[in-house]
């Protein structure tokens, strides 16, 4: 998603704004606990909203032509032909279990190409439709800008399959008449972890001890503009076509630097996530974890908000997150309060996230069975994720609901009755993240606990009809999403109730208690946290204070 969005603030334009977006974390299948490559993207745009898309499988008539439709803003661009045989996709997996991700950069401004013809969400698609591996989704993605142009910003670009993941960097000439595309792929080694957070992360290419692919006129086009002089072996992506400033590092970097945090000591690049010193250490592309990781320890770090660390804003660290400790804090992350400039902090787990996904891709199942999708609509933190099985011929209702869109509510649908519920909780934190955190958790534990079983019997159906191997999971799939959406109407109702006017209701075994008489219990009041309290008095002084009763 874009990484700047610009916005009017009182007549005069006072304050131009950026808004970054998006996440991917990346786990090498020698990494992961389990042998799985897993991959996650955190989709964030405020006011985005967005279904689980579905591409079926189609062949294609010769001269039959593909539209390009620009994925931010539904604008048509124009038309590439269609190849004789595309695949399965949902969501961002295709059949092949074939992921990607993105974040958006941006990169020098010059260089956006407005006369190219693809964007990078059209991008993403078509890669997935027409793409076995990870390297041939390398070779359509850049292939088809090297043809026909690229008309968005930098871009970061997490391709991943069952045995490999890489990270494509990509941007635009600028309508250059002898370039139209710049673009740098690395493949992060198996026993590594990686990720980026709308902040170019390809430095030196000769440093990495691994596969690197660039485009031929890489190191050329950056000369021909005067912005890289040295030698070849010297030559640094990042630093040429996306120098890192204080909000590359402080509001991207940092979310990375965290991740990295919950897998290793990674103390010396904490003062290159805050932004402020010059002479920080750069954080390199990907390290070494000191231990496995898991599917559901990726769903943890997708619900970041930097507890433990310098950067947290949890736990009423400030009064930004309001009476009962929000760890969320409003945009835009740079403000102007009496001429001086201010900015908050940007955490993974947001509330402007549309989708999130943990992609789980395994080379010891079959595809049908081996990659799955764990997807849900809303802040990763608001949400339980489900599992979508990559050779889904249709969406979930809740995920693709009929009617439903940014301005339409539907109870149906789970982007706004998960939001329904979030914008319950965020206010007052504290005091209504706990029920939702227990059902989310729940709800997980019996997802994953029912996992094994499903998709071995999926396996030993798929051994001889697949059809039916798919249809079973889909229906498992339907089950999960139909508990979650029930599961959440009624802890919609609990929190309303319970927590109603700012009081809490009694409960005895999981029910509210009563009078004898059978009214409601007393409820309980309670009042400020103490932190939030004593921030409060420092402000009000003696206004407030409560007069002595005389003797």
């Amino acid at each position: 998603m874009r990484k700047r969005l610009y916005g009017i603030f009182a007549l005069l334009l006072l304050l131009s704004a950026k808004a970054e977006a998006c996440t991917n974390f990346i786990v090498g299948k020698d990494a992961s606990d389990d042998g799985s490559v897993i991959c996650s993207y955190n989709a964030d745009d405020y006011g985005s909203f967005m279904s689980l898309c579905h591409y079926p499988a189609a062949t294609h008539k010769k001269g039959e032509m593909r539209k390009i439709i620009d994925w931010d803003t539904q604008k048509y661009l124009g038309e590439i032909p269609e190849i004789d045989q595309t695949f399965n996709v949902i969501g961002n997996m295709n059949e092949f279990q074939v992921t990607i991700g993105e974040t958006t950069y941006g990169g020098r401004e010059e260089m956006v190409d407005t006369t190219g013809l693809i964007d990078y969400g059209s991008l993403i698609y078509i890669a997935l439709q027409r793409s076995k591996t990870a390297r041939q989704a390398i070779s359509v993605m850049t292939g088809l800008t090297e043809k026909y142009g690229y008309c968005s910003e930098g871009e970061s670009f997490t391709i991943c399959d069952k045995n490999e993941a890489w990270i494509l960097e990509m941007q635009g000439c600028g309508g250059d008449k002898d370039n139209k595309v710049v673009w740098v792929a690395v493949r992060i080694p198996d026993n590594a972890i990686s990720g980026h957070a709308n902040q170019a992360r390809i430095g030196r290419i000769c440093d990495y001890q691994t596969m690197v692919m660039h485009s031929t006129n890489l190191i050329p086009f950056a000369r021909k503009k005067g912005w890289f002089t040295g030698n070849n072996n010297d030559f640094n992506w990042k630093e040429t076509f996306a120098k890192p400033d204080f909000e590359g590092r402080r509001f991207c970097d940092a979310r990375v630097w965290s991740f990295f945090n919950h897998f290793a000591n990674v103390d010396a690049y904490l003062p290159w996530a805050l932004g402020k010193d010059p002479n920080a250490k750069d954080m390199p592309l990907y390290i070494i974890p000191d231990k496995k990781v898991s599917v559901r320890d990726i769903m943890a770090c997708m619900r970041d908000h930097y507890e433990g660390t310098a950067l947290s804003v949890a736990n009423g660290g400030d009064l930004g997150g309001g009476i009962w400790q929000m760890p969320y804090r409003p945009t835009p992350l740079v403000f102007k309060i009496d001429g001086k400039e201010y900015f908050n902090e940007r955490p993974t787990s947001t509330q402007q996230t549309a989708f999130t996904f943990v992609a789980q891709m395994r080379a010891f199942y079959p595809d049908e069975v081996g990659g799955v999708l764990w997807f849900g609509n809303d802040d990763p933190n608001m949400i339980a994720y489900t599992p979508i099985y990559c050779n889904s011929t249709k969406q979930p209702k809740c995920y693709n609901t009929p009617g439903a869109d940014a301005l339409t509510y539907s109870d149906d649908n789970a982007y706004w009755l998960c939001n329904s519920v979030s914008n319950i909780v965020y206010p007052r934190y504290s005091l209504l993240f706990k029920p939702l955190e227990i059902l989310r958790d729940s709800l997980e534990d019996m997802e994953f606990k029912e996992q094994r079983n499903i998709e071995e019997r999926a396996y030993s159906m798929s051994k001889s009809n697949k059809k039916e191997a798919i249809s079973y999971l889909m229906n498992q799939q339907e089950k999960n999403c139909d508990k979650m959406m029930d599961s959440w109407k009624k802890l919609r109702v609990y929190l309303t109730v319970k927590f109603n006017d700012m009081t809490i209701k009694p409960e005895k075994n999981g029910k509210f208690t009563r009078t004898k008489e059978g009214l409601g219990s007393k409820v309980i009041r309670p009042g400020y946290p103490e932190s939030y309290a004593k921030e409060l008095i420092k402000q009000t002084g003696d206004k407030f204070v409560y007069p002595t009763k005389k003797k």
